[in-house]
């Protein structure tokens, strides 16, 4: 009798532990998180912009100017650091930006947004974030959207040069557009592009030319 109430009570401790696996959130093992990765692309020209970011969710609670605070820096997602990529150059809001991966954080205002692109991209969330290492920073207008449970990322009025990014969550839209000069990034690529086979094509040196 007792050898089976050893038994059983192995068997409950077994289960809750492994209940307990199945809900954490580790920053070691891939288990399921509450805030999940997403990934979205757009390509304008030749040039991709990739933003990735993880998910967190309204719940029912309050959430600008309380779950994220105003006028402080935010990871304009959960976990990581969200980033965005560049494969070319491009403008944001008309300001000149690098090619390259940037770590993407914001502070919110009720009346005004700042959009952060920091050189810093593998840090965790905004814990760490120093001013000093911003490459740009913009002040954007947020707007009143249609209630998002998940934090999402969308490209909006999407152009032959430009696309206009926008994070929305709870009933609020924050916008920032990105431009790409296209004539100029294709004009740069040509000369890698025709060192491959196509060189030896009198269609790509054609395609090239005009």
């Amino acid at each position: 009798m007792l050898r089976l109430l050893r038994i059983a009570l192995l068997v409950l401790t077994a289960l809750s532990f492994g209940s307990a696996i199945c809900h954490a959130q580790s920053a070691l093992l891939d288990l399921p998180r509450d805030s999940q990765h997403s990934a979205v692309t757009q390509r304008i020209g030749i040039t991709d912009i990739t933003i990735s970011y993880h998910r967190p969710q309204v719940k029912g609670r309050q959430i600008w100017g309380k779950v994220v605070p105003y006028s402080e820096v935010w990871r304009a997602g959960a976990n990581e650091n969200t980033t965005i990529k560049f494969t070319d150059p491009v403008t944001i809001e008309g300001q000149p930006l690098a090619k390259g991966v940037y770590g993407l954080h914001m502070i919110p205002g009720e009346n005004e947004w700042t959009v952060i692109f920091s050189k810093v991209s593998t840090a965790w969330g905004s814990f760490t974030y120093n001013q000093a290492d911003d490459a740009l920073r913009v002040t954007v207008k947020p707007q009143a959207s249609e209630a998002h449970e998940a934090l999402t990322y969308d490209f909006d009025d999407v152009k032959s040069d430009f696309a206009v990014v926008t994070l929305r969550w709870e009933k609020v839209a924050v916008p920032f557009k990105v431009g790409v000069n296209v004539h100029e990034v294709v004009q740069a690529s040509l000369p890698n592009q025709l060192q491959g086979l196509v060189q030896y094509t009198w269609e790509g040196w054609d395609d090239a030319a005009s």
